[in-house]
C-alpha cells in the first residue's frame, strides 16, 4: 500500500502515512518485511564497560555488605559509581535491581483502609446528619451563604444558618445548634 500511487498528486503514499492511518508502528511494518532467516538486530551503541552479570554480582555484594535491611537503587548506584568507580548509570542499576527483586520492600501507607460501603442511609432519625451549603445573592446583604443541617434518615432539614462568610465554623453552626436543641429534648426524655 505504501508503494501505491495516489490518484491526485501521482506520488506514492509512503510508509509513514500508511502506518499512521492503520495505527501500526513503523517498526512492526519493517519487521514483517524482514526475511525470516535474517540475523537478529544487534543493540546499537558501544558495549558497556561493565556487563550486566558482573554488575549484578557487584550489586548483590553491595547489598550484602550494607548494615541496613533494604536499600534503594540510588544509594547502591552511588556506592558503585563513586565508591568503586564503576562507570554505570543509575537507570541501569534500577533496571537490574527491579528485574532481580533486589529493591527494598514495598511499604504500604500507614492510613487505615476505607471501610465505607458508599451508603449514608440510617435505620432511625437523628443518627447521622450532614451539612450542605449554597451561595445566594440578596438585594440588601449581597452574597450570603445558607447552610442546612440534613438528617440522613429522611432527608429532612433539621436546622439552617445564614452567614456572610462561608467558613467551616459557619458550616457547623446548624449542627451544633440542633445538637443543643435535640440533645436537651433527649435529656428531658431520660
Amino acid at each position: 500500500m505504501s508503494a501505491a500511487i495516489s490518484p491526485s498528486p501521482h506520488r506514492p503514499y509512503g510508509v509513514q502515512r500508511v502506518c499512521r492511518i492503520w495505527a501500526l508502528p513503523r517498526s512492526t511494518f519493517y519487521q514483517v518485511r524482514r526475511p525470516a532467516n535474517a540475523a537478529p538486530a544487534k543493540p546499537r551503541g558501544p558495549k558497556p564497560p561493565v556487563y550486566d552479570i558482573s554488575l549484578l554480582a557487584a550489586i548483590r555484594d553491595d547489598l550484602a555488605a550494607s548494615p541496613f535491611s533494604g536499600e534503594g537503587h540510588r544509594k547502591v548506584w552511588a556506592r558503585l559509581h563513586y565508591g568503586l568507580g564503576l562507570p554505570v548509570g543509575r537507570n541501569r542499576v534500577l533496571r537490574l535491581m527491579c528485574d532481580n527483586q533486589l529493591l527494598s520492600p514495598f511499604r504500604p501507607p500507614l492510613s487505615p483502609a476505607n471501610d465505607h460501603d458508599g451508603t449514608i442511609l440510617t435505620e432511625a432519625p437523628d443518627v447521622m446528619w450532614g451539612t450542605d451549603a449554597t451561595l445566594v445573592q440578596t438585594a440588601e446583604e449581597g452574597r450570603v451563604w445558607v447552610f442546612a443541617a440534613i438528617d440522613h434518615f429522611n432527608s429532612e432539614i433539621v436546622g439552617h444558618h445564614v452567614s456572610t462568610d462561608g467558613s467551616r465554623f459557619s458550616a457547623l453552626e446548624p449542627i451544633s445548634r440542633d445538637c443543643r436543641e435535640i440533645g436537651g429534648v433527649m435529656l428531658g426524655r431520660l
